[in-house]
This record gives C-alpha cells, structure tokens and sequence, in this order.
C-alpha cells in the first residue's frame, strides 16, 4: 500500500490560495469539543426546526398522483412555481417591481452563499477589488480573499454610518493610484447585519450611490439581505437598492436566504439580478457547480411558501429570537461587563451581539483572551475577521441563535470572567 504525497500535485492559483474558512473550523469547534458552549457560528434554534410542518409537506408531496418529478433533477435557474412564490413576496417588499419579471430574472441557489460566490466569480479576476460594509460578512471575506480579490472597507463615521465625504476621499486616492479600474463592486448586509446587527438607512444606501456616481463609477452592488425577515417586532423600513431611484443605473444582485428563517439544513438561497447578461454568466457558471440546485428541497419550500408555512414559522421564531436576544443582553449587563468598558448596541433584529471591548484589549483569534475564553468553555467570533482592510482587534461577534436560555447565561457569565480577568 503505497500512500499518497499531497506534495506532489501541482495546484492552480485558485489551488494554492485555497485555505480551510475560519466558519468550518468554529462550526467544527462547536459540534465537537465537549462542554464547549459555543456563542460563534450562526447556526439557528434546533427547538424551533419546522419538523411537523416539514414531516406534512413531505408527506403531501409523496401522496400526489402521476410522477414524482419533485424526486427528480430540476431546472439550473430553479423551479417556476417557487421562483414565482419569492418573486410575489419580494415584492410586497419592493412594490415598483413587477412579480412576473422578478420571477424571469431569479435564481434559486445552494443557499446564498452560492449565489456570492457566483457573482464575484463572473465579475472579479485576481488582483480586483471589491467595497464592502464596515464591518462585514467575514466569511464572503474569506471568499473574496480565496478568489485573489481585496476587500476595501466603505469608510464610517465615529457612530459607524457610511461616510460619504471619507468614502469620496477614498476613491479620489484609488484614481490617483490608478486602482479605480480594478474596482469591480460594491458589497453590504443591509439589515440586521452579519455581524453588527445594524441595518443600514436608505440615506447611506443613497450616500454610496451618489458617491460612486459622481466619480463615474456605475460598479455592481450586491445586496446581502439575507437577515431581512428576521425582525422582532418591526421590519426595517428602508427599501433595498431595487427600489432606490440612487442606484437605478447600476446592475443590481439583491440576495436573500430561506434557511435561516426556515430551515437552515435544506440550503435554499435565491438571488434577483437586474441585469440580464450578468444573470446569464451567472447561471453558465452554476451549471458547471451542479446544474440545478436540490429539487426536492425546493419543492418543499414551495409548498410551505403556498400554504402560508413560511409565515407561520416566522411569526414562531421572531418572540423566540428576541427573548433569547435579551437574555443574552441581560447576562451580560448584569454580570458586569459594561462596567468594564465593554459597549454594544441592543439589536432588533437578527441573530447576533456586537461586542466592542476596551481600545487595549486583543480579542482576535490567537490572542490570549480567545484562548482563555476557549479554556474557560465559551467561543465567539473574533470581529477583526469581518472587517475587509486596517481591522481593529478589540471586536467579538456573539451569537444567540442556538443555545437555549440558560445556556446563554452560563455561556455569557463565563464571557464575562474572561473579560474581568483581563479588565
């Protein structure tokens, strides 16, 4: 038996760029280091799964009469009859978009994750760059970083509001270093973000527009509302840029997800793009990754989004969420932490706490403060991964989505020893 030496195969760029993402190492930390209560990865509330609801689907699927073509492939764009469900509630949301055109230019995804990396491959070569939100998606970082594509931050202000003066400054400095051409698309979570749980208002959704127009510069913008249906009490009023008169002009990727706010185990993404020969690069692409996502999950979806299953689930996990949201925030509040200079904002939405510690204190992912919360029995996500340029070292994203309550009391009073340790 003779073993194989990895070290002889010669990789691509795409190869040797090619690291384990910092997600797969938390989420494997998370399932599998015992005692270990982990306040990371954004997986959702196992207590609130839609077993029945699914178990119902399932089973009126398989009673149906004539073939059973939910078992079968499906189309590379996705399902009709589900792409016309999203494209009639996406417009609830957008009422300037037409539901039937929606529909044509929408495509169903392995979770919105696909339909990132989708764009970014169609539209960036190695050495291009990319503005993101401040901070942002670590993980489509960590893509962007994979695909030899830098990440430059949107500048903000001291209250973290886009900054239109400091983002024209930025751009007046790309022209003069002759990077503006290599500057490919725009990239932000726009409610209640991954990770900051803020959502941002329309007035710097137009800022950015504006800015960019004035310098010429009629760039893709992606979207990321994957978090959009997540709200505690209120949706977020700020329309999406398909509804911004500002963005008009630019070809527009608006992005969304059914797992977290569904079932996050059947990987249903789904992603509307204006422009129609961006779209079509974008399916070519998907068809060589799978030439169709998962019918059978799709026509599950399809039938909860009919009969109104979708809309129940939501209504059962926004109260969970919010209720496991305060407790998180209380733990905290009442185990001292803001006494040590510790600030965060109390969300109204999403999945997640963002933590900023004293300016002093290191918090990233080798520092002696992540081992000794790791050693103490709790993870979180070091925040200077989600930031695209020039991080700070002194934020922790922590997530409320899976723990039940009082676990999230135990997880947050050891946080807090940790941070007393180092206060």
């Amino acid at each position: 038996m003779h073993s194989v030496n990895s070290s002889s195969v010669s990789f691509s760029a795409l190869g040797r760029r090619a690291e384990p993402p910092t997600i797969a190492r938390l989420m494997s930390m998370a399932l599998e280091q015992k005692g270990l209560l982990s306040l990371a990865v954004g997986f959702t509330d196992n207590r609130t799964l839609p077993v029945r609801g699914v178990k119902a689907t399932v089973e009126v699927l398989a009673g149906q009469g004539g073939e059973p073509e939910y078992l079968q492939y499906g189309t590379n764009q996705g399902r009709p009859g589900l792409r016309q469900l999203l494209a009639e509630r996406l417009v609830m949301a957008e009422p300037e978009l037409k539901a039937n055109a929606v529909a044509e230019s929408l495509m169903i995804t392995n979770g919105s994750q696909q339909a990132l990396y989708l764009a970014i491959q169609v539209l960036c070569d190695p050495g291009d760059i990319v503005l993101v939100d401040r901070p942002s998606y670590f993980v489509f970082l960590e893509m962007l970083t994979g695909l030899g594509v830098q990440a430059r931050s949107i500048p903000v202000n001291a209250a973290g509001q886009i900054d239109g003066k400091a983002l024209r400054q930025s751009l007046v400095e790309m022209e003069k270093n002759g990077e503006t051409k290599r500057l490919k698309a725009v990239y932000f979570v726009s409610y209640f973000s991954n990770p900051s749980a803020r959502s941002l208002a329309e007035s710097e959704k137009n800022t950015v527009a504006q800015v960019l127009t004035e310098r010429g510069l009629i760039i893709p913008v992606l979207e990321d509302a994957a978090y959009r249906d997540l709200y505690f009490r209120q949706p977020e009023a700020a329309r999406s840029v398909l509804g911004l008169s500002a963005w008009e002009a630019f070809p527009k990727l608006y992005l969304s997800t059914l797992t977290k706010s569904f079932a996050t185990g059947l990987k249903i993404g789904y992603g509307f793009c204006s422009d129609k020969a961006w779209l079509k690069k974008m399916l070519h692409v998907k068809g060589h990754h799978d030439f169709g996502t998962a019918n059978f999950n799709q026509a599950i979806f399809e039938h909860v989004l009919a009969g109104g299953g979708f809309e129940a689930q939501l209504a059962r996990i926004r109260p969970a969420y919010e209720a496991k949201m305060r407790c998180l925030h209380s733990v905290l509040k009442a185990e001292g932490l803001s006494a040590l200079g510790w600030r965060w904002a109390e969300p109204t939405g999403g999945l997640y706490l963002w933590l900023e510690a004293p300016p002093a204190l290191d918090t990233s992912m080798d520092s002696a403060f992540c081992h000794a919360c790791i050693r103490e029995g709790v993870l979180y996500v070091p925040g200077d991964l989600c930031f695209g340029d020039v991080a700070p070292k002194n934020f922790v994203r922590l997530s409320f989505g899976v723990l039940s309550e009082s676990d999230l009391v135990e997880a947050g009073r050891r946080f807090v020893t940790v941070a007393k340790r180092f206060g």
